[in-house]
């Protein structure tokens, strides 16, 4: 009689979509992502007018470029950040099908852009690197592979998985694309290492990764250049390393003041693998050491509420995302240091970049969904009340 008189009572179907967002999402991630790329810009604004006289092109023509893909990224990684994990799995099964077909292809259609590697595809207006797109579904599916081999009666999905990342490693060697074939192996060992692989096998697999760098140094003129370079005890002042070794040493604490660097003005990727040379040329050792804490904060918050999750999947997926992100930052910046060889890696959403900055987004949107708050009992309360009983 009630209902029949003011009616049946709404039904509440949860909080809106925005706001449990906005309660549920890691803040602390969030803005550092937004800082670094605001940094990105800032530095963009200083390395890309010179490679922009060298070509002909309006002064702040790579900064706008770089604005608009920013953007996108941005838009991007907010979206992915909203779905819910078996969304993300979803999207990356898909993307990753794409990424891996467009990097087959690559030795067929696509380019090299004058570098010695077939890595991208021309498309008049812009290029793509399929390598970039590849490596957030990869970290996706292969932790759904090795979730599912926790289960009872589960598939062998950590020997799927070792296959895949065998098979994808195979494919980035032929470009050569060194660099990304050791994140992609780096990010699938971390997993697996978390997975609870023995140490043993962890080992072997690393003595195996040396057995394929000697002979990729012996067969593969471009990587043995590159390692050349390392080893070698003299850098050469007039190659990309010896500007950026320089350019480091007279930034000294504070810089040399904004605009006033010379680094930018010699090497043609200043914008791109070097960005980190021209920061700290110009502002110092103190922006550096602030990039690498923005860094650091990313890798360790994703890490620690990671530790809190009880769903295999989640922890193995974003440990590995965070895990990449984390390395991919830090080999960037051991190139231009010289404590690693030269790899071609972009500083994540820091340089130039199209491909990077928008696969940058998709992986670090990923990372927010899968790491935002969620009703579950901690693990340890878990384990105290099973040791209660």
């Amino acid at each position: 009689m009630t209902e029949m008189v003011y009616g049946a009572p709404r039904v509440v179907t949860g909080d809106p979509v925005l706001p449990r967002w906005w309660r549920t999402i890691d803040k602390w991630t969030m803005c550092c992502i937004l800082v670094l790329f605001a940094i990105g810009m800032l530095l963009g604004l200083a390395a890309s007018p010179p490679l922009a006289a060298k070509n002909g092109l309006p002064p702040f023509y790579y900064v706008t470029r770089q604005a608009f893909f920013g953007g996108m990224a941005i838009a991007v990684m907010f979206g992915f950040s909203l779905m819910t994990p078996v969304m993300v799995r979803r999207l990356a099964v898909i993307g990753f099908a794409f990424a891996f077909a467009a990097l087959a292809l690559l030795p067929i259609f696509g380019t090299d852009f004058g570098k010695g590697a077939t890595r991208w595809y021309s498309l008049g207006f812009a290029s793509v690197q399929p390598s970039e797109f590849l490596k957030p579904g990869f970290v996706v599916i292969s932790a759904w592979m090795m979730a599912a081999a926790l289960s009872v009666g589960g598939p062998p999905g950590r020997m799927y998985s070792f296959v895949l990342t065998i098979l994808i490693v195979a494919l980035l060697a032929l470009q050569p694309d060194f660099g990304q074939a050791c994140l992609v192996l780096f990010a699938w060992g971390v997993m697996y290492f978390v997975a609870g692989a023995p140490m043993v096998l962890l080992l072997s697999l690393a003595a195996c990764v040396v057995g394929v760098g000697f002979f990729a140094y012996n067969s593969s003129e471009h990587f043995a250049r590159r390692i050349n370079g390392f080893l070698s005890p003299e850098v050469d002042p007039t190659t990309q390393l010896g500007y950026a070794t320089n350019a480091i040493r007279e930034g000294g604490f504070f810089g040399v003041g904004v605009g006033e660097g010379q680094v930018k003005w010699s090497l043609p990727d200043a914008h791109t693998d070097f960005i980190i040379a021209v920061a700290a040329e110009e502002y110092g050792l103190i922006c550096v050491v602030a990039i690498i804490i923005l860094y650091a904060v990313i890798v360790v918050r994703s890490l620690s509420r990671l530790m809190r999750e009880r769903d295999p999947f989640i922890r193995l997926a974003g440990t590995g995302l965070a895990c990449a992100f984390g390395v991919q930052a830090m080999i960037n910046m051991g190139v231009a240091v010289r404590l690693l060889p030269a790899k071609g890696m972009t500083l994540p959403f820091v340089s130039y970049g199209g491909s990077s900055l928008i696969a940058t987004g998709i992986a670090v949107g990923m990372l927010l969904a899968l790491t935002r708050s969620r009703p579950q009992g901690e693990i340890g309360d878990i384990l105290m009340r099973r040791m209660g009983r």
